[in-house]
């Protein structure tokens, strides 16, 4: 026994598609029941003509060919409630500032880094040489040699990785903060 190929092409589910609408929304406004609905889009039940008369009026206004594009939200007629935008205002002001804190200790590290790595072959040139008269002159020259070449001269590859997230997280909060401030300036006042 072969199933039926599935239709999803049929009046009703286009009307939903255009609106929006799940089946039970549509089975609502029809006066029908869900599975009516399913079954018809399905290709195993037709409509009425009385449900397709109540069809009509949706059916009329969905244009025929391809879809069209969505609708730009600024050019819907009523102004956004300020209260969620200015929530989210602020919290990414906080939070970008937060990440901008975090970010200081790295900064810092990578500042003495680079110091480091500019100063260390004038030192290492420079290093003192092994002292005769000290007590073990040779070890004591050894171990300021490779104190210095211990110092860090960059960013490990971790804190590379941490820093550049911190810093591309604090800039899109940053950009979201500028982007939610243009409609609360542009909102009349409360």
């Amino acid at each position: 026994m072969s199933r039926r190929a599935r239709y999803t092409d049929t009046l009703p589910a286009t009307v939903r598609r255009y609106f929006g609408l799940q089946q039970v929304e549509l089975a609502d406004y029809l006066g029908v029941s869900p599975t009516l609905v399913k079954h018809v889009e399905a290709g195993r039940r037709g409509l009425s003509l009385v449900v397709l008369a109540r069809l009509a009026p949706l059916a009329r206004l969905v244009p025929e060919g391809p879809p069209a594009p969505e609708i730009a939200v600024p050019l819907l007629p009523r102004q956004p409630a300020v209260g969620p935008l200015a929530a989210r205002l602020d919290y990414c002001e906080h939070h970008a500032a937060r990440l901008r804190r975090a970010l200081r200790p790295l900064l810092a590290r990578a500042t003495y880094a680079q110091r480091w790595q500019q100063a260390l072959p004038t030192l290492l040139a420079e290093a003192p040489a092994a002292d005769p008269s000290a007590p073990n002159p040779e070890a004591r020259a050894r171990r300021a040699r490779e104190w210095l070449e211990s110092q860090p001269t960059a960013l490990s590859a971790d804190e590379l990785a941490h820093y550049h997230l911190l810093r591309l997280q604090a800039e899109a909060l940053e950009a979201e903060a500028a982007a939610l401030a243009a409609p609360l300036a542009a909102a009349p006042p409360t």
